[in-house]
């Protein structure tokens, strides 16, 4: 009886949850704040894309393992050195922002916003409506524009390269800054929410061999930045005056007012906004769909208006 006593107090002793003082606690907090800063960096560098890659090569190797797969297994231990050197060299840029950032970032605030997890569209739909207004005139104007407007993938790297604005998004400061001869009229604009974050940025150009040789380098910055973030990129030809798109690599050319509307209100994800709270506004979604549409015809009804009198003013 005795020896299946102590045998049971051995066998139960290995399910006894060890001693946990302070300083276990702290050192959890410490490694889970390091753990989400660095999943955060991930998510929002070129990292995110090398790490889904990362993904699948795992899984390629896991079923390699599993088949025995000796040639395949010895090459990947053979080149694992050289690709974690390439993949270090290939994100040197993205590191040394995030130790330069670490050095500014004020540790008790940025604990403090962990649990900020509010949820709103990306930009009003007056917002929407200035870029479309100032589209339309710049393009009558054939005055050049290149606006950025910033989706899930931060622009940080490229509004470095310009000057910051932080103002309000209005057609007025949009025309004003594209203006000719005005300081900040090369480069794009970066629209992050309702506002301009920044002006005169630079863009990487496409190296897509399958676009028109008509499209100048504008047209070929665009689709850049959209092939190296989530971006949507408003264009307007400085040549012809028309307003074209670059969403997902690809470019959308010679828009009117409404298709120009429709690709915008894709980034403008308004649905996440509308999930909060879904059980109380169930009954309202009809409703709010007719408002919505009601509010869509009259603000392109105001857009086409506006483009008629002002060329009947030019004229």
């Amino acid at each position: 009886m005795e020896r299946i006593a102590n045998l049971a107090s051995e066998y139960f002793s290995a399910f006894r949850l060890p001693k946990v003082g302070i300083p276990d606690v702290v050192e959890i907090i410490i490694l889970a704040f390091i753990l989400y800063e660095i999943m955060v960096w991930v998510k929002n560098t070129r990292a995110w894309s090398i790490v889904k890659g990362l993904a699948v090569v795992l899984v390629f190797m896991a079923i390699a393992v599993v088949f025995n797969m000796t040639t395949i297994i010895w090459l990947a231990k053979s080149l694992f050195t050289l690709v974690s050197i390439a993949i270090i060299v290939a994100l040197q840029p993205e590191i040394r922002r995030l130790i330069e950032d670490l050095g500014h970032t004020n540790i008790i605030s940025a604990i403090a916003k962990l649990d900020d997890k509010k949820v709103e569209c990306r930009f009003s739909d007056k917002t929407m409506n200035e870029i479309i207004v100032a589209s339309y005139e710049m393009g009558r104007a054939k005055t050049g524009a290149l606006i950025v407007i910033e989706c899930d993938t931060p622009l940080g790297e490229y509004e470095r390269t310009g000057i910051a604005v932080d103002a309000v998004v209005t057609s007025q400061l949009l025309i004003n800054i594209f203006e000719h001869n005005t300081p900040l009229h090369d480069g794009a604009v970066i629209v992050r929410g309702d506002r301009v974050a920044a002006a005169t940025c630079y863009l990487p150009l496409s190296d897509n061999r399958s676009l028109s040789k008509e499209l100048g380098t504008r047209h070929r910055a665009a689709v850049g930045i959209s092939e190296n973030t989530d971006s949507m990129t408003v264009i307007v030809s400085e040549e012809t005056g028309k307003v074209s798109i670059a969403y997902g690599g690809e470019i959308y050319r010679a828009l009117d007012p409404n298709e120009l509307r429709r690709k915008l209100e894709i980034v403008q994800d308004k649905h996440e906004q509308d999930s909060k709270f879904w059980f109380l506004k169930k009954g309202k979604k009809e409703t709010k769909k007719e408002d919505k549409k009601q509010d869509s015809e009259k603000n392109e009804s105001e857009v086409i208006k506006q483009e008629s009198n002002e060329g009947k003013a030019d004229a």
